[in-house]
């Protein structure tokens, strides 16, 4: 503690040398709290103890400061016994006599020993006891007395006259007891770490404590004692505490002051927010920074802030608070100043208060502090607000919502729907929520939302919930935050042509770009990706900005970015964000077929949800899971997921679509056709409605087409695939190959041959090893039948590899739910056996299932007569009912 303390000790100790030459002298000692004052005291003390001096020691308390004579009495009772009278036994303490008295038996006991007195904060001492002291240093010219005093800078006392007394003095000497400078500090620290066990912890931040002794000595106390780092509680805070009490109440209060205004601290609003005068608030100010619990206005630690907050009694601070934000409002200070102060308060009912919420949660969002932002809209929402603003609001903390929650975004929402529904809503609040809507994927909602905007003149062929896109930019507010592409959603015609889609506009924000072999969407998606940083105006168009990539230019593509971005969302501590990137990258491994990683992605995804159902973007997320569980023949898996409670929302919305998608796939697979063509014909009615009828979205007419199949509705399915055909979606390799696939069922085997071909060629290209594996599959199906079983048997060991490198069963060998065993009819015949007889026994003729299934009667009769034989029965009567449930075996 007496580190760069050798000039005062030598002042100290010249001091006493003249006391013992019978020069008295006068030392005062001063220096904020915690500095060492007391410890030079009690070092003088010491060093006159054994030089023979008679040591009288007292303390001076702020709470003895009003009794007569307290520091007196402790000074007489530290002298030998009977050799100082006691003012307090005289009829009258305050008579001159009385004090020349003790003077007198003062000097007499200094002829016989040095007589030392050492008192500690002389500003706290009585008046009474003050006024002895004074008459005794007046009167001592050539004794061996030596008064030691100390007293806490920038505190002087009801009066300050003592100290000029004193200065008149000829034997008067000052000392200042600074904090400690850089080097000393390090050398004291170097000193405390040497005495701690060396057990590699990092050493504890000694700024904290401004250079001040006793703080840096609490710091390193609490790192022997097994911190890391100081904690509210510990030894910092509470030597912290010490030294404002040590400072006076008013130091105190102007601490706590202080630690209430935070940013706003100054002397000037610290000493309104008290009501004290400013020059004693700047006096305040300067003794606690002289201490090192302040660095000018601010305190110099955190945790020093704290432990002042902490120990205020809660109605006092919050007082404290709703003041501090009443005057800084008065003073025009910044609104993330007093929406802090407001925050601290809680719920008020200041009519200013909710506007200066919501222009600070602005300031914050663009300082990048949204959780603050989420606080002030928050309570911006309890505030005296009428029910159209609060919407307003809601809305606004439903999008910051999503950074950490997207369940709880789309549960916020809840609040300004209502109020729509009421008419309670204001027109400028309609085009935030439309457009939140649409980012969380609920078109039909965003529409519904969009019909209650005041009428601008409809355009009368159209009915009132679908706007032309063209003519209403209110749900793309702010579209310039996404690629270029954005906002056009098409249709096409049955030619193939493009043309405007005519369905909410809402769903514009989830269109695709336009696919071209050259790869120009691609490298304007990655352009934009590139030179966009993630945050809260920019999270949605990236998400769509990447779901675009993977769907015109596949898995590879999209994957980097897809990990790019989860991992700067986990760095900006954004789950929310983590997670819709997380998802995004299941879907792009699925899409990859990499159905093991995908699976995991998805769970992955719904494990950082903190709940895992109950909203329509969690159901989309599960959809991934279901999809791959399905292709990897995990059908129990999926039907576990898909048993799940449905949220509110789903319905109408592109997660809606995701998990009608994932059950008729599931419903297909486990033989439930007539369930899954109902999904899939639903998946197209919505897209359909919303312009966003792109293959490359959701290649529904695929999966419908395979369960018409299954059904022996094979024109219907011909005419969807050749819908699919005739978009210009069909150029690109995935959507190629995968009509192909399909459409090969319905033709004969030379025809099957020709086209799976190609569609290995697609998938290939495609990137989609899942598919390929099933295409693989179905080619060396068909030339088995065409004899060529070489071939067959090489192209099958290629898909059984490709299968399992993709996480699932053989293409031909995956279980389901209803399935048959090995001795079944399921395992017993081929693909073509199974769609003639399937067919046959829906009681068609050799003639019509010739012209569904584009072959030739004979080789309907040859597949039945096959049949026949593995079945072990001889005509078309004793074909098992059974047979209508097996369908073509070719499962999605």
């Amino acid at each position: 503690m007496l580190i760069d303390r050798e000039r005062e000790l030598a002042v100290l100790d010249s001091a006493l040398a003249d006391c013992l030459r019978a020069t008295p002298r006068v030392v005062l000692i001063e220096g904020a709290a915690g500095c060492g004052r007391s410890e030079l005291v009690e070092t003088v003390a010491e060093r006159a103890a054994a030089a023979g001096a008679v040591v009288l020691r007292a303390i001076g308390t702020a709470v003895e400061h009003r009794l007569p004579l307290g520091v007196l009495g402790q000074l007489l009772a530290a002298a030998p016994a009977g050799t100082l009278p006691d003012p307090a036994d005289a009829p009258d303490p305050t008579r001159i006599d009385t004090m020349q008295a003790l003077c007198a038996a003062v000097h007499r006991l200094a002829e016989q020993a040095p007589v030392v007195l050492c008192v500690d904060d002389l500003h706290h001492v009585d008046d009474l006891s003050c006024q002895y002291l004074l008459h005794l240093v007046r009167r001592t010219r050539a004794s061996r007395v030596l008064l030691v005093g100390t007293e806490s800078v920038h505190e002087n006392g009801d009066d300050p006259g003592y100290r000029t007394e004193l200065l008149r003095q000829r034997g008067f000497v000052r000392i200042r007891a600074e904090r400690l400078g850089p080097d000393a500090v390090a050398r004291l620290a170097a000193a405390e770490l040497a005495a701690g066990p060396a057990d590699g912890r990092t050493p504890p931040p000694a700024d904290a404590a401004g250079g001040n002794p006793l703080l840096l000595r609490a710091l390193f106390e609490e790192h022997r004692a097994g911190g890391r780092a100081p904690a509210l509680g510990g030894a910092f805070t509470q030597a912290v505490l010490a030294c404002l009490h040590r400072c006076g109440p008013a130091a105190l209060r102007l601490a706590e002051a202080l630690a209430v205004l935070d940013d706003l601290a100054a002397p000037d609003l610290a000493a309104r927010l008290t009501g004290t005068a400013a020059g004693a608030a700047a006096r305040g100010t300067a003794a606690l920074d002289a201490a090192g619990i302040l660095d000018g206005h601010r305190f110099r630690h955190p945790l020093a802030r704290q432990a002042v907050l902490d120990r205020m009694d809660p109605h006092d601070r919050a007082a404290l608070h709703r003041a501090a934000a009443e005057l800084a409002h008065h003073d025009g200070a910044p609104t993330t100043a007093v929406a802090a102060q407001l925050l601290a308060f809680g719920p008020t009912d200041l009519s200013w208060a909710v506007p200066v919420l919501a222009a600070a949660a602005d300031q914050l969002l663009a300082d990048g502090a949204p959780d603050l932002a989420a606080a002030c809209l928050e309570l911006a929402c309890q505030g005296p607000a009428d029910d159209g603003r609060r919407a307003h609001y809601r809305t606004r903390l439903a999008a910051l919502t999503w950074r950490t929650n997207p369940s709880a975004a789309e549960r916020a929402l809840a609040a300004p729907l209502e109020t729509l529904r009421a008419g309670r809503l204001a027109p400028d609040g309609i085009a935030p929520l439309a457009r939140l809507l649409t980012e969380q994927g609920r078109i039909d909602e965003a529409a519904d939302v969009l019909d209650q905007r005041p009428a601008t003149g409809r355009d009368p062929e159209r009915p009132a919930r679908t706007p032309r896109i063209g003519r209403t930019a209110d749900p793309l507010d702010g579209l310039s935050a996404f690629p270029r592409w954005a906002g056009h959603a098409t249709t096409t015609t049955r030619s193939g042509e493009p043309q405007p889609a005519r369905g909410p506009a809402p769903a514009v924000l989830w269109a695709l770009p336009a696919y071209t072999p050259d790869g120009r969407a691609a490298a304007e998606t990655e352009h934009f990706l590139r030179g966009t940083t993630l945050g809260e105006a920019t999270a949605a168009p990236i998400a769509q900005a990447v779901r675009a990539l993977l769907a015109v230019d596949g898995p590879s593509r999209a994957l980097p970015w897809c990990q790019v971005f989860v991992e700067e969302a986990a760095r900006r501590g954004a789950p929310g964000w983590q997670t819709a990137f997380t998802a995004l990258y299941a879907e792009a491994l699925l899409r990859q077929g990499d159905l093991t990683g995908a699976q995991q992605q998805a769970e992955a995804a719904l494990d950082l949800l903190p709940e895992r159902g109950g909203s329509a973007f969690a159901g989309g997320v599960a959809a991934t899971l279901v999809r791959a569980a399905t292709a990897a023949g995990q059908h129990e898996t999926a039907a576990r997921e898909l048993g799940r409670p449905l949220p509110d929302g789903l319905a109408g919305s592109v997660h809606g679509l995701a998990h009608l998608y994932a059950r008729g796939h599931h419903h297909l697979a486990t033989h439930r056709p007539h369930a899954a063509l109902g999904d899939f014909l639903e998946i197209g009615r919505s897209l359909r409605r919303w312009g966003l009828d792109r293959p490359l979205l959701l290649p529904w007419r695929t999966g419908a087409a395979e369960t018409l199949i299954q059904l022996g509705e094979t024109p219907q399915a011909a005419r969807l695939l050749d819908e699919q055909f005739a978009h210009r979606d069909a150029g690109h390799p995935w959507i190629a190959g995968l009509t192909l696939r399909v459409r090969a069922a319905l033709g004969e085997p030379r025809r099957r041959h020709a086209l799976l071909t190609r569609a290995v060629d697609e998938l290939h290209a495609a990137e989609d090893r899942h598919e390929l594996a099933r295409t693989l599959a179905d080619l060396a199906a068909v030339l088995r039948e065409l004899g060529d079983g070489s071939r067959a048997d090489t192209v099958e060991r290629r898909a059984r590899q490709l299968a399992a490198n993709c996480g699932a069963d053989s293409p031909r060998e995956q279980p389901a739910e209803g399935a048959a065993g090995p001795d079944d009819p399921h395992t017993r015949l081929s693909d073509s056996e199974k769609r003639v007889a399937t067919l046959a026994v829906y009681g068609h003729t050799n003639r019509e299932i010739a012209r569904k299934l584009y072959i030739t009667v004979s080789t309907v009769e040859q597949h039945l007569t096959r049949v026949y034989r593995k079945l072990n029965i001889t005509r078309r009567q004793d074909l098992p009912a059974e047979l209508h449930l097996l369908g073509t075996g070719s499962r999605a």
